[in-house]
């Protein structure tokens, strides 16, 4: 059971001194620690533990570790008719880490026509260089040369955790998503991590998980130092996301 206060982390605490996922909070659902840094090593080292970033500009970071947790098997991606009809007639390409930065900044626009971003400038400058480093990765949907679509997250181990996606056309965050159910599907990756539940994620095949399973399954399946190199080396057309 949760207790009903955070830790607070200082950027000269060790990259792994979070404390035990059991002692985030119920409500807000999962809120861990606060303070510490975005440092490449602290990210990685909460990720293999069931945490991440989320906060908004203005607010120290605050890290979190909700229970249950959204989660989406690769083999599960769920692809309707009608969706499938969209793919056959598409004629999208498919990209993969050649604009990584500006599909974190397509999404955190998106963000900011809502309800402000919690991808802040500090957060961008993070994940580019998990990207750099070769942890981060980005599968991009593009019409002719302009970028219309895609999502970014990291790869450890056998798990992708996914942190944003965004659309400028109708269906190119499901396409993108679609490709890399198909991709991480073939290399044997145990799942995706989606965070948190949403109504969208939930209709593409995503599911709820209990974090003490979902942990488990973090201790085997990201104890890896290999960064993840699997992608196609060649433009794919999204029409061909159907084929087996």
């Amino acid at each position: 059971m949760g207790s009903n206060r955070v830790a607070w982390l200082s950027p000269a605490d060790p990259s792994q001194a979070f404390p035990d996922i059991a002692l985030a909070l119920r409500e807000p659902d999962g809120l861990l620690a606060a303070g510490g840094d975005l440092s490449s090593e602290r990210l990685l080292s909460a990720y293999r533990s069931g945490i991440f970033p989320w906060y908004d500009e203005g607010q120290p970071i605050l890290w979190w570790s909700p229970d249950p947790r959204c989660i989406l098997r690769p083999d599960d991606i769920h692809i309707s008719r009608r969706l499938a009809q969209y793919v056959r007639r598409s004629t999208f390409v498919l990209k993969f880490n050649c604009a990584f930065a500006d599909v974190v900044q397509f999404c955190a626009g998106k963000r900011k026509s809502q309800q402000g971003t919690w991808i802040t400038s500090d957060m961008a400058e993070a994940y580019l260089r998990l990207h750099e480093e070769g942890w981060a990765h980005s599968i991009e949907i593009w019409e002719n040369s302009a970028l219309v679509g895609g999502l970014y997250g990291l790869c450890i181990g056998r798990v992708f955790f996914g942190e944003s996606m965004f659309s400028a056309r109708d269906n190119a965050s499901k396409f993108a998503l679609l490709a890399l159910c198909r991709i991480l599907s073939r290399k044997a990756f145990d799942l995706i991590d989606c965070q948190v539940p949403s109504q969208h994620l939930e209709t593409l095949g995503a599911s709820l998980m209990p974090r003490s399973e979902f942990t488990h399954i973090l201790r085997s399946s990201c104890c890896s130092e290999t960064r993840f190199d699997g992608w196609p080396e060649k433009d794919l057309p999204v029409a061909q996301l159907l084929d087996k």
